[in-house]
């Protein structure tokens, strides 16, 4: 089996706006989320909400948190977090530009270690399709790293 990395190291990332974290605290621990006003993300209407995974000790956990607003368009989550409508959970590198410019702020960062990141497997590159070759080279070029 052949592993081609698609991305870099990720991680996944707690924001919110300076000024939601300044009027409701900043959370402590992941399990105080379940106090707080949380956009969350579905893959389709049939999906579960995804559950927010952390890890502490080394013992992967996740929480439930309770979304006032659940969502499967990123674009929308970002921008509801930027009106200061709650704290979100995603890949650090969709929130990156409001991260560098301050307009969100990460919180339980020591819960959230990176990973890997991701990989495409197939067999073997012996004979490869040129079409599988072309999927490589164009997810790789053109990665979703920004809004």
């Amino acid at each position: 089996m052949v592993a081609v990395p698609l991305t870099k190291e990720e991680r996944e990332v707690v924001v919110a706006t300076p000024g939601y974290f300044k009027v409701h605290g900043t959370p402590r621990h992941p399990r105080e989320l379940v106090h707080h006003r949380c956009i969350g993300w579905r893959s389709s209407p049939s999906a579960a909400p995804y559950r927010w995974e952390f890890e502490e000790d080394g013992i992967t956990f996740d929480v439930a948190v309770e979304p006032q607003i659940t969502t499967n368009d990123l674009h929308l989550m970002v921008r509801t977090a930027l009106a200061g409508g709650g704290i979100t959970f995603a890949f650090e590198e969709s929130f990156r530009p409001y991260i560098d410019r301050g307009e969100l702020i990460t919180a339980l960062d020591d819960y959230l270690p990176p990973f890997p990141g991701f990989f495409l497997y197939f067999p073997n590159r012996r004979n490869m399709a040129p079409k599988l070759r072309a999927l490589i080279d164009h997810v790789r070029a053109n990665r979703l790293t920004q809004l």
